[in-house]
């Protein structure tokens, strides 16, 4: 189950739910990884940020925090639990940023969070390389459906 929560903000109009849902649950597949429940809670940037700070003790804005929410069991079966806050302001303000459109941005974005949870880091420069590839994959896979 994939559910999106636009509690304090309002969802953008190019958001399709059904398509994002078909998308996501392919990305999953690709890492050999099926989701068995994922959240995306839409925020504004101090929301996201009192989240950063109460949970990750960061005081620092962010566009992306992501909870892995699995037990040993769903681990051990590839199965995804979590949830994933992202701040709406955030990507609006790095899609202008990096000279690209609010719903690339917001793709790649999305993409991120779940390919976090299917075990990709992005401390280190090798993982850093990795995790943007596996963006661009998740990106042209966007293509290929829509």
């Amino acid at each position: 189950m994939i559910s999106f929560h636009f509690n304090s903000i309002k969802k953008p109009v190019f958001f399709k739910s059904t398509i994002i849902k078909l998308w996501l649950k392919k990305i999953a597949e690709k890492e050999n990884f099926s989701i068995k429940e994922l959240n995306y809670i839409f925020l504004t940037d101090e929301e996201l940020l009192q989240i950063n700070i109460d949970y990750l003790n960061h005081d620092t804005y962010t566009d992306i925090i992501t909870f892995d929410n699995s037990d040993v069991s769903s681990r051990m079966t590839k199965k995804i639990e979590g949830d994933i806050f992202i701040s709406l302001e955030r990507v609006e303000a790095n899609a202008k940023k990096f000279n690209t459109g609010l719903e690339n941005e917001l793709q790649r974005v999305m993409a991120h969070g779940l390919l976090h949870l299917c075990g990709y880091k992005d401390k280190k420069k090798s993982d850093i390389e990795m995790m943007r590839k596996k963006e661009e994959e998740s990106l042209e896979l966007w293509m290929m459906i829509n």
